[in-house]
C-alpha cells in the first residue's frame, strides 16, 4: 500500500506541472518561458519546503498524519489553481503592460510561477521526509533514501503521461486538476489507514549512529565534511536541470515541438532518474572510497554521450518519425535515459550520505532543489546566449568533474571524460539547420527559446527558418505574403491603423505599410526572428540596404500584448501559426479572439489566417466554431489559388454586417490603392470577391458540433499529433475538403446583391459570382490533381482541358484565361500549329473575350 501511495504522489506532482506549464504559458507569453518558470517554481517550492518542513516532520509522533496534511493541503491548491492562474494571467497582462523590459519579463517569468505555486510545492517539498519515516515504519531500517525518491519519481513518469496523452483530452485542464487533486486526498487517505496498522515510527535521530563506514571521497562526518557535501548537491541540482532544460532546448530544433514532445523529454528524464535511484539502492549498498568519484565520472561521460548523440539526433528523429509518438520517445530516451540514470543514482549516494549524517533526506532534498530552482535562469540567461545550446551542454558535463573530491584517486576518475569532453568541444558545434541543396547558411540567431535563421538555395532565394525546420515565409513567397496583408484591409473601407500579429519575414507589414492613409505595427515573440528582418526587407542583395523601412515592430508575445494594450485599430490580421507547434494553439482559442475584438474601433476588421498545408480536419473545424462564437458573422475567404501553400482567412467584423460592394469598388478605383494592389492581382471587385468561400451559416455548417478550442480545452494542440500527419499529406487535401463543402452565397456576402453592378449582358453580379466560385472550384481540382512538373506541350495536354473548362463556366476567371494565352504565346516559338489549336479553343471556350481572337489574328491573320 506504500509503495502505491509513493507512486500515486510522484504521479500528481509531475501531472500538476504538466497542467500548470499549460496555464502559465498563457500568462507568460511562451511555452519554453513557461516550462524555465514551472520548473523553477517547483524546485523553489520543494527547497523551501524541504528545508521548513524537515525538522516538523521528524518530530511529530506520527509520520502519517504529517503525510496526510501535506497532500491534503497539495490537493486543495492544485483545485484553488483552476481559478487562480487564469486570475492571474489576466492580471499579468495590463500589469506587465504592452512591452515590458526583457529584465522585467524574465524577471515575473520566475517569480511568478514560485509564488503562485509555493502552497503547493512547499507541501510537495516536505512529503519525502514523511515518506521516509513511514517507510521505516514499515520495517525498512536500511538503506531507503533512493528507493523513496525512485518510486516517486516513477509515479511521476507515469502521471507525465497520462496527463498529456489521457487526461488533458479526456477532462481539459481544469478537469484535470481535479483528477490531480482527487489522488492527493486519495495518498492523504491511505496515509491515515496505514497509521492504524503502523508501530511507534522512532525518531531517525535516535538510530543516527550507522553512519557510513570509512571514510566516504571526503563526505564521512567529520569537520568539514558537511560543507563539501552541501555544495555537492547543490551544485549536482544546479547541472542536473541545467542538462535537461538545455537538451530540452536541442530537441526543439529537431523534433516536432508539439505538447507530447515535452511529455515525452520529461518523462524519458524522470524515467532515468528513477532507474538510477533504484540501481543505487539495489547494487550501491557497499560504499566504498571511490564511489562519489565513480558516479561522478560515470555521469558527466553520460552527459559527453548525449551531447554525442545529439549531433545525429536530425536523423534520429526523421528515422522515427512515422511511428509519431512512440518515434519521439524513442529520440527523448535516447537523449536522456543515461544521464538522467547516472544523476539519479548520484543523487540517491548524496541522499543517503545526508540521511547518515543528520537523519534525514530533508535537507539533501532541500540544496539539490535549491540548485535545480537556479538552473533554468542559468541556462536561458547565461550559458544558451553565451555558448549556444550544444557547447553549454559540454560545459555542464565537464562541470560535473568539479564535484570530485580533491584526492589523487579522483584525478585519475576525471581523465576519461575530460579527454572525452576536449574531444568534442575542440570539434565545430553541429549546426540543426537544413540547408537546401546548394544554398547556404547566411545568417543565424541563438537565443533562450528559439533559434532563428536565414538560408538561401541554389537560385539565391531567402528562407527564414525557426529552429531548423520550421519555414516562416522567404523571398519567393512576397507576392502571397503582400495579399495576406491586402484582402483584409481592402475589406475594410477605411483602415487607418492596423496590427499584425506575428511577423514572419516581415513582407506582410511591408506590404501593408504601402496602403495609403494606414498606419501599420507589428507584434513579433522572438527577437531572434526581429534581428533578422533585414535581410528580407529590401529585394536587393544586400541585407543591410535600407532600401525599404520596415514598420515598428514590438517584441511580445500577441496574446499578452492584444490583452495589455489600450489602442483600437481598424484591422487586425494574426499570421499563419503552425497549430502544431507548442504554444501556437493557444492563438487560435475562443479568449484570444474575443480579446482580439476587444481591441477593434468600431467598424473594426479582424483576420485570422490559417495554412490550410498545416491543419487536419478536425482543428480546423474547432477553431471556425470558436471563431464563430465571437464573430457571428464570420466569413471565409482564400488569399490565393495555390494548391502547394492553401491558405484561408477567417474574417470577423467587431459589429458584425456585411461587405458593401460599393465601398469595395471605390478603394479600388482610389488611384493611390490601386497602384499598390493591381501589381498583386487585386485589379476589381471580383479579384476580391472571387476569394470568398463562405458565411457563416455555410461555417457554422462546416464547423458542425466540433469541439471549441479554448485555454481550458486546447483541442488544438492537443491535436497535435493529427496537425503533423496533416505534413505529410498532399498540401491541397484540406483545401479541396473546404471548397467541396463550402458553398458560397453572395446573398450572405452583399449587402444588396440586386443592386450590385451590372455589366452589358444585364447579368447580375450574384450570377456572375455564382459562376466565378465554379470555375475557381474546377481550377483548384485540376489543379491538386496536376502531377509532376509538366513543361511545353506536355504542360498543354495536361492542364489545358481543365483551364479550358473553367474559363467556360466563367469567362472572366482570370487565373485560369491567363494561363492557357500564357501557354498559347510560348507555343508561338517552337510549336505554331498547336499554338493555333490551342486559340482557337480558348476563343470557343470563352468568345465574349478578345485576346485569343487578337492574337489569331495577329499572329495568322484569321
Amino acid at each position: 500500500m506504500l509503495i502505491w501511495i509513493v507512486a500515486a504522489s510522484g504521479f500528481a506532482g509531475l501531472g500538476y506541472e504538466m497542467v500548470w506549464t499549460r496555464l502559465l504559458s498563457t500568462a507568460l507569453g511562451s511555452e519554453m518561458m513557461a516550462v524555465l518558470g514551472a520548473v523553477a517554481g517547483l524546485f523553489a517550492g520543494l527547497s523551501l519546503g524541504a528545508f521548513l518542513l524537515d525538522e516538523p516532520i521528524r518530530r511529530v509522533r506520527s509520520p502519517q498524519i504529517a503525510y496526510a496534511v501535506l497532500e491534503t493541503v497539495i490537493g486543495i491548491w492544485g483545485v484553488v489553481s483552476i481559478w487562480l492562474l487564469p486570475a492571474a494571467s489576466r492580471i499579468m497582462a495590463p500589469l506587465l503592460g504592452a512591452q515590458p523590459t526583457p529584465t522585467l519579463h524574465w524577471t515575473v517569468s520566475f517569480a511568478l510561477p514560485a509564488v503562485i505555486l509555493l502552497p503547493a510545492t512547499t507541501a510537495m517539498g516536505g512529503t519525502l521526509a514523511a515518506l521516509e519515516r513511514m517507510t521505516a515504519a514499515a520495517g525498512d531500517n536500511g538503506r531507503v533514501s533512493a528507493g523513496v525518491y525512485g518510486a516517486n519519481t516513477a509515479g511521476a513518469v507515469a502521471g507525465t503521461l497520462i496527463t498529456a496523452f489521457v487526461l488533458f483530452h479526456a477532462f481539459g485542464l481544469s478537469g484535470t486538476l481535479l483528477c490531480l487533486a482527487g489522488v492527493n486526498f486519495t495518498c492523504a487517505a491511505g496515509a491515515l489507514m496505514l497509521r492504524s496498522a503502523a508501530a511507534r515510527v522512532p525518531d531517525p535521530r535516535e538510530t543516527n549512529a550507522a553512519a557510513l563506514p570509512g571514510a566516504v571521497d571526503g563526505l564521512r562526518p567529520r569537520s568539514g565534511g558537511e560543507p563539501r557535501l552541501t555544495l555537492t548537491l547543490f551544485f549536482a541540482g544546479l547541472l542536473g536541470i541545467s542538462f535537461e532544460v538545455l537538451v530540452v532546448r536541442l530537441a526543439a530544433q529537431t523534433m516536432q515541438d508539439t505538447i507530447y514532445t515535452f511529455a515525452g523529454l520529461l518523462a524519458a528524464y524522470l524515467l532515468g532518474t528513477a532507474l538510477g535511484g533504484v540501481l543505487w539502492q539495489k547494487a550501491g549498498r557497499k560504499v566504498r572510497n571511490s564511489t562519489l568519484s565513480c558516479l561522478v565520472s560515470i555521469t558527466a561521460l553520460a552527459c559527453l554521450a548525449t551531447a554525442a548523440v545529439a549531433q545525429f539526433i536530425s536523423s534520429i528523429a526523421a528515422a522515427a518519425l512515422d511511428l509519431g509518438v512512440a518515434g519521439e520517445l524513442v529520440v527523448a530516451l535516447s537523449l536522456f535515459l543515461l544521464p538522467s540514470a547516472a544523476m539519479g543514482a548520484l543523487f540517491g549516494y548524496l541522499a543517503q550520505c545526508v540521511r547518515d549524517q543528520r537523519g534525514s533526506i530533508g535537507r539533501a532534498v532541500g540544496i539539490n532543489s535549491l540548485g535545480a530552482a537556479l538552473a533554468p535562469l542559468l541556462a536561458a540567461q547565461i550559458l544558451i546566449p553565451t555558448f549556444g545550446a550544444w557547447t553549454a551542454l559540454l560545459a555542464v558535463a565537464l562541470g560535473y568533474l568539479l564535484l570530485l573530491p580533491l584526492s589523487r584517486a579522483a584525478l585519475v576518475w576525471a581523465a576519461a571524460p575530460a579527454i572525452a569532453g576536449l574531444t568534442l568541444a575542440v570539434r565545430p558545434p553541429p549546426s540543426f539547420i537544413r540547408v537546401p541543396n546548394g544554398g547556404e547558411l547566411l545568417a543565424k540567431r541563438e537565443g533562450p527559446m528559439v533559434t532563428a535563421s536565414v538560408v538561401s538555395d541554389a537560385s539565391g532565394a531567402r528562407y527564414l527558418e525557426v529552429n531548423g525546420h520550421f519555414r516562416m515565409g522567404g523571398t519567393t513567397s512576397m507576392r502571397s505574403d503582400y495579399r495576406q496583408a491586402m484582402l483584409p484591409l481592402l475589406l475594410h473601407p477605411q483602415p487607418h491603423r492596423a496590427l499584425f500579429l506575428g511577423v514572419g519575414t516581415g513582407a506582410t507589414l511591408i506590404g501593408a505599410a504601402q496602403m495609403p492613409r494606414t498606419i501599420v505595427r507589428g507584434v513579433e515573440l522572438s527577437p531572434e526572428v526581429v534581428a533578422l528582418l533585414p535581410w528580407f526587407s529590401s529585394a536587393s542583395d544586400s541585407a543591410a540596404s535600407d532600401a525599404v523601412s520596415l514598420p515598428p515592430v514590438t517584441i511580445a508575445d500577441a496574446r499578452r500584448y492584444v490583452a495589455a494594450d489600450t489602442s483600437q485599430y481598424d484591422v487586425i490580421v494574426a499570421d499563419l501559426f503552425h497549430p502544431a507547434l507548442d504554444g501556437s494553439g493557444a492563438l487560435y482559442t475562443t479568449e484570444h479572439f474575443l480579446a482580439v475584438r476587444n481591441r477593434l474601433a468600431r467598424a473594426g476588421l479582424f483576420c485570422q489566417w490559417l495554412p490550410l498545408y498545416q491543419l487536419d480536419l478536425p482543428s480546423l473545424r474547432a477553431i471556425i466554431r470558436g471563431f464563430l462564437d465571437v464573430y457571428p458573422d464570420g466569413s471565409a475567404w482564400l488569399n490565393h489559388f495555390s494548391v502547394r501553400t492553401p491558405m484561408l482567412a477567417l474574417i470577423g467584423r467587431r459589429e458584425g454586417g456585411h461587405l458593401d460592394l460599393h465601398e469595395l469598388a471605390e478603394r479600388l478605383s482610389d488611384p493611390a490603392v490601386g497602384a499598390v494592389v493591381r501589381p498583386i492581382g487585386f485589379e476589381g471587385p471580383m479579384d476580391v470577391l472571387g476569394q470568398y468561400v463562405g458565411g457563416s451559416r455555410t461555417l457554422a455548417a462546416f464547423a458542425g458540433q466540433a469541439p471549441r478550442n479554448t485555454d481550458d480545452f486546447p483541442f488544438v494542440a492537443l491535436d497535435a499529433q493529427r496537425n503533423v500527419r496533416a505534413l505529410a499529406a498532399p498540401p491541397s487535401a484540406l483545401l479541396l475538403t473546404v471548397v467541396r463543402e463550402l458553398r458560397p452565397d453572395s446573398a450572405e456576402l452583399l449587402q444588396n446583391p440586386d443592386r450590385a453592378f451590372i455589366d452589358s449582358r444585364q447579368d447580375t453580379m450574384a450570377t456572375r459570382l455564382a459562376a466565378y466560385w465554379q470555375a475557381r472550384d474546377r481550377f483548384l481540382e485540376a489543379g491538386a490533381a496536376l502531377t509532376g512538373e509538366p513543361r511545353g506541350l506536355a504542360l498543354v495536354h495536361a492542364a489545358a482541358p481543365a483551364l479550358l473548362e473553367a474559363i467556360r463556366i466563367s469567362p472572366e476567371f482570370d487565373p485560369a484565361y491567363n494561363p492557357l494565352m500564357g501557354m498559347a504565346r510560348a507555343l508561338l516559338a517552337s510549336n505554331r500549329a498547336a499554338a493555333e489549336y490551342l486559340l482557337h479553343e480558348i476563343d470557343n471556350a470563352a468568345p465574349s473575350r478578345k485576346e485569343a481572337r487578337g492574337l489569331l489574328s495577329e499572329q495568322f491573320g484569321e
